[in-house]
This record gives structure tokens, C-alpha cells and sequence, in this order.
């Protein structure tokens, strides 16, 4: 026995600490699982499968020890910490409620975005009601209360155990938020539940902040690594044909191309309740005379620059795993696409969007892509009204018309619209409209008043699409028009209400596109395509057939369209011919975005013309010159 044992009142005080920390970190471990509500992390998995709640508040405890470390307050520390978790999970329930998908790791890129105009468009999806502030506040005042109310657990000097402990908890606690490879022991599809295809379903079942983790730790892996000889197969077996497409002859004369990314643009009468429906008019009643059909994008509910990115580029965002937030996360000085082909056809180009040029890091990526300017909402007109909180599509409309010149070069417009952005619980300018829309049945409460005001927006939309139309057609000069939805809107509960006419669920509804000469309607001709596929078919049909990556899209892009899917599609069977194709056009496409595709790819019988003017700027246009 030692000569001196310690009083039983210094033991006791040696073990409280213990305890308490490891009853505060019990009750954190069991409410994050009530405030999650996953099916695999609720308080009575700890007894079967405790790794799924554990990992699910693992960094929530790392985040409590190390403000304990630094405050040595137990109850604030622990209770700071799920303040902090909780304000998580609440921007999680605002964006599943508008956009129908959870949070994701890259949705934290748009942190950098408040500044630039971000928080114009995400203020508008945050509670209308005091309550959540209010709760917010009060759970401050407590933390608040805490800090000073709050005995120290343990001494102020410890000897430099203090410092020890907190620096390893601090080290734990950044390589996990950076992602570091040793995590993926605790975060992986075989230790917890990942469906890569499915972000919700592995919420539901991993916990919101495990899912964070596996998506982290999946897209940390690196970009894939292009497949050189499965690319050149594909080129060799395509070239006789790539060749004979491209021998045919530009077309004299070039007609200004308008291209118009709508919206949340799509045919309600896909959604049941909706068959008999007639919300686009015009387009109907156009595509009699044009190409048009389904078309597949690569997102859902937002992500607007995904399918963007895919028409400006022709690159398909289904082979860059990593490429979540394209404009954000690209650091190339020059991409290649659409655009660049344009110029170097001597087009003049222009994108134009009624919304501040920094968000989504729309000007550096637009001087990227090639576009001569930008203009965006300082350089509208002051009577661009706006309908809803965002400048409507008839403002887009006469802004594309004033930008349109009657003569000098062809021009390519690009023209981006948002009157009919989410969140759909802002009053449009005409309620009463809104209000007649009629709804199907079971849809009611706020679900039937945001179906009504995106229906409202939706009708605006086509008839802008109508009106466009018919100006082209009086131009002296040719034009062509393509118009298409970026994605569809997030109308979840609407959707699971009524279901679709096709039984199938809403990440794998397909959207709309319209290619047609005003001035010289055609036949009609219904294709089903892709975002990514889109530039090819423009280019084809204004006589631009030069260009080597473009022609092969054309080429085998039927067969890959419908891969397309919001946002990742489950991997195809192995040894599947399609899968091969796939496989092999993801190498091109990686092999095009590093800049190393064009070596590979057979050239044009003849060179293209030269481009009258290009500039790599994209200078910003003041709102005297815009006009």
C-alpha cells in the first residue's frame, strides 16, 4: 500500500471530470442522432450498430474537446459545439426544402460567394418567420450565460497537459476538415452506408455529417486519370467518319446565333395532374418547325453552372468526379468549347445575365471560355424590371435585342435569364394571376403556392421564348435560336404528390431544348440529347463542321445522352458495350480539359476561317455602351 494514500474527497475530485465529460459526451452523441432523424444514427442504434452515431458526432466532439481545451468550461464547450452542428443541420433542412438535395461539400465553395452577390440569392431561401432568429438568439444569451457562469472543470495550469491535448485535438480535427486518406478508415462505403449516385439516401442512412465526411473523402481521391489508348482507339475508329463530316464546307454566310439558358425551364406535362396542361404554348407551337426533345442535365433544382458549364464546353461533367461547382473550382487560363470555336469563325460573343458578374465566378470563368464581354445587371437599362425577387425575362428579352447589331461580324449571344429562380414563396408582381393557376389535386399549402408562382414564371418564360422568336424573324440579318431549361425546379413535395407520367423519380426527369431559324421554319425533328451535346448540334446546324471534338461528340453522342443524369448516375455494367464507349469518352474529355486532346484528333481537310477579332478579356461593358 503507498505511505500516503489520496483522501477519498481529492479521488473523487480526480474522477468527476471523467464522468462528466463522458456523460456530455454520451447525451452529444445521442442528440445529434435525434437532430439528424437518419434512419442508421438515431440513440437506439448505439446498441447495434454504434460506429454509425459515432461517426456522425465525431466531429462534433473533436470541435467540444478542443473548446474545452481552450475555455475549460464543459457545458459550453459541449454545448457551443452543437450550436454550431445544428446551425449545419438547419442550412441543411433550408436547402433540401428549395433545392431537393442535401448539403454537399462543395456547397461550402459558396461561402467565398457572399460577397460577391451571393447573398442576394441565398437570403432568399432563408425563414420568413422571427421564431429561428429568435431561438438563435436565445441560444447565444444561454452560451453567453455559460462563459460566465460556468466553474472551470480543471485548473488554469496544467502542467502543459493542456496545451498537449488541445494541439492534438486541433491537429485531429483539421485533417479531417482537409480530408486527409487515414480518415477514410472511419469514412468509407464499407464501415458506413454510400450511395455515390443518391447524396439523400446516404444522409438518411450515414447522418448528415458522416455523408459530409464520405463525399469529402470520396472527391479528395484525386481527378481520374485519362485512359491514352482507350481515347486514340476511339478517334482511330471514328476518324473515316469524323473526316467525311468534316468536308463539308462552312457555310457562306453565318447567321447570329442567340442561345438562351431559361430558368428552371420544363414541360409541366410530364408531372401528373399536368398531362392535358398547355404552360408552353410556344414552345409546343415552335418546335413543330425546329429540333427539339428531351434533354438530360447533369444537375437538379440548381447548380445552374453545371449544365452551363456542359453546353459552353462540351465537356460532360459525368467524367470529372471532382468538378462539383465548375466555375468556382477551374483554374484554367483558356478552356476550350463553344465559344472559342465561335471566335475563331470571326463571331463576335457576348454573354448577358440580370444578376450580379461575380457570382458563381462568372467573370474569370467567362474570360476563361472566351467570351469578347459580359454584360450583366449594372449594364441593364434602369426600367429592367423585375418580377418576383429577380429581373424578369422580358428585360432579358429587349436586352438581347439591343445587343444585336445590323452589322459588322455574326454574333453569338449568350443570354442567361433568373425571374424564375427559387425560392418560389415571393410574392410575383401580379398575385392574382398566380393565385387562378390551377394546381392537382393533394397539393396544398405552401406546396400549391410555390407550384403557382413557378407556374407563373414558367408561362413568362415561354412567352418570352415566343416573343424572342418572332423579333428574330423580322431581322434583315439571319439568326438562329437555341433555348433550353438548365434543370428542372425544386418542387419536391409537388413531385412526390403527383409522381410522373413516366413513373419514374425527379432526379431522373429530363428537361427541354429548342434549335430553330426564325426566319425560315423547318420540319420538325424530335431528338433526345444532352447538355454536354448541345454545342455539337448547334455548330452542325449553322455549317461549322471543322472542328474534330465537336464532330465526335455528334458522332457518339447518341449513344451516351442518356447517361446524363442529376447528378451521379450509378456506374454501368462492366464489359457493357456502352460502358466501353463511356469509359473512352471520359478519357477524351479529360484529355481535352488539360489540353493535351488536339494532337490526337484527325484536323479539317481545310483550315477555318479566320477570326476577324478575338480578345481573351472579358472587359466589363458600361451601361452607356450596352446600349
Amino acid at each position: 500500500m503507498p505511505l500516503n494514500p489520496a483522501p477519498p474527497v481529492a479521488r473523487w475530485r480526480a474522477v468527476v471530470p471523467r464522468v462528466v465529460l463522458l456523460l456530455l459526451a454520451l447525451a452529444f452523441v445521442l442528440l445529434t442522432g435525434l437532430l439528424d432523424g437518419g434512419v442508421g444514427v438515431t440513440p437506439l442504434r448505439l446498441f447495434d450498430q454504434a460506429r454509425y452515431p459515432l461517426a456522425n458526432a465525431w466531429p462534433g466532439l473533436l470541435l467540444a474537446g478542443l473548446l474545452l481545451a481552450i475555455s475549460r468550461r464543459a457545458l459550453l464547450s459541449f454545448a457551443l459545439a452543437f450550436l454550431l452542428q445544428g446551425l449545419l443541420y438547419a442550412v441543411n433542412v433550408l436547402k433540401v426544402a428549395n433545392l431537393g438535395t442535401p448539403l454537399l461539400p462543395d456547397d461550402f465553395r459558396i461561402v467565398g460567394q457572399l460577397h460577391k452577390g451571393g447573398m442576394h440569392i441565398l437570403s432568399g431561401y432563408l425563414p420568413h418567420s422571427p421564431w429561428p432568429y429568435l431561438g438563435l438568439l436565445a441560444a447565444l444569451a444561454l452560451i453567453v450565460a455559460a462563459w460566465r457562469l460556468e466553474p472551470p472543470l480543471f485548473a488554469h495550469r496544467t502542467r502543459g497537459a493542456r496545451l498537449v491535448g488541445g494541439g492534438v485535438l486541433a491537429l485531429a480535427l483539421a485533417s479531417l476538415l482537409l480530408g486527409l486518406p487515414a480518415w477514410a478508415k472511419v469514412y468509407n462505403g464499407r464501415t458506413l452506408w454510400l450511395e455515390p449516385w443518391s447524396a439523400i439516401s446516404t444522409t438518411a442512412h450515414s447522418g448528415l455529417v458522416s455523408a459530409l465526411m464520405l463525399f469529402h473523402l470520396e472527391y479528395n481521391k484525386g481527378e481520374r486519370k485519362p485512359d491514352r489508348a482507350a481515347a486514340a482507339r476511339l478517334i482511330e475508329q471514328s476518324t473515316p467518319a469524323l473526316l467525311q463530316s468534316m468536308q463539308v464546307p462552312t457555310a457562306g454566310e453565318l447567321p447570329d446565333i442567340v442561345v438562351v439558358q431559361s430558368e428552371s425551364f420544363f414541360d409541366p406535362r410530364i408531372m401528373r395532374g399536368y398531362e392535358g396542361s398547355n404552360f408552353t404554348p410556344n414552345l409546343r407551337r415552335l418546335a413543330a418547325h425546329g429540333s427539339s426533345g428531351k434533354l438530360h442535365v447533369p444537375t437538379f433544382g440548381g447548380g445552374t453552372i453545371r449544365t452551363e458549364f456542359e453546353v459552353l464546353t462540351g465537356l460532360s461533367l459525368r467524367y470529372f468526379d471532382n468538378l462539383q461547382f465548375p466555375y468556382l473550382q477551374m483554374s484554367h487560363k483558356a478552356l476550350p468549347g463553344l465559344v472559342r470555336t465561335l471566335s475563331r469563325h470571326g463571331y463576335r460573343t457576348t454573354a448577358l445575365h440580370g444578376n450580379d458578374p461575380a457570382f458563381w465566378n462568372r467573370t474569370t470563368a467567362f474570360k476563361a471560355i472566351g467570351f469578347d464581354r459580359f454584360v450583366s445587371q449594372s449594364s441593364f437599362p434602369p426600367t429592367a424590371t423585375n418580377d418576383g425577387q429577380y429581373m424578369a425575362d422580358s428585360a432579358m428579352t429587349d436586352e438581347i435585342m439591343v445587343q444585336l447589331q445590323d452589322d459588322g461580324p455574326p454574333q453569338f449571344i449568350f443570354a442567361i435569364s433568373i425571374e424564375a429562380h427559387g425560392p418560389y414563396d415571393i410574392e410575383p408582381a401580379h398575385v392574382a394571376e398566380r393565385d387562378a393557376i390551377p394546381v392537382p389535386e393533394g397539393i396544398t399549402g405552401r406546396d400549391k403556392l410555390e407550384l403557382q408562382t413557378y407556374l407563373y414564371h414558367l408561362k413568362h418564360a415561354d412567352a418570352e421564348l415566343g416573343r424572342l422568336a418572332k423579333l428574330l424573324a423580322r431581322r434583315q440579318r439571319p439568326s438562329v435560336l437555341l433555348f433550353y431549361g438548365d434543370h428542372l425546379p425544386a418542387l419536391s413535395n409537388s413531385y412526390q404528390t403527383t409522381g410522373f407520367v413516366d413513373g419514374g423519380d425527379m432526379l431522373g426527369q429530363a428537361g427541354v431544348w429548342l434549335l430553330i431559324d426564325p426566319q425560315h421554319p423547318g420540319k420538325r425533328s424530335k431528338v433526345d440529347t444532352a447538355a454536354w451535346l448541345l454545342p455539337g448540334k448547334l455548330l452542325a446546324h449553322v455549317g461549322i463542321r471543322d472542328d474534330p471534338y465537336f464532330a465526335l461528340t455528334e458522332l457518339v453522342g447518341p449513344q451516351l445522352a442518356a447517361l446524363t443524369e442529376a447528378p451521379g448516375a450509378p456506374p454501368l455494367s462492366e464489359g457493357d458495350a456502352q460502358q466501353q464507349l463511356d469509359q473512352a469518352m471520359a478519357s477524351v474529355d479529360q484529355l481535352r480539359m488539360k489540353g493535351k486532346l488536339d494532337k490526337m484528333l484527325p484536323q479539317p481537310p481545310a483550315a477555318a476561317p479566320a477570326a476577324l477579332a478575338h480578345h481573351d478579356a472579358v472587359p466589363a461593358v458600361p451601361a452607356a455602351a450596352a446600349r
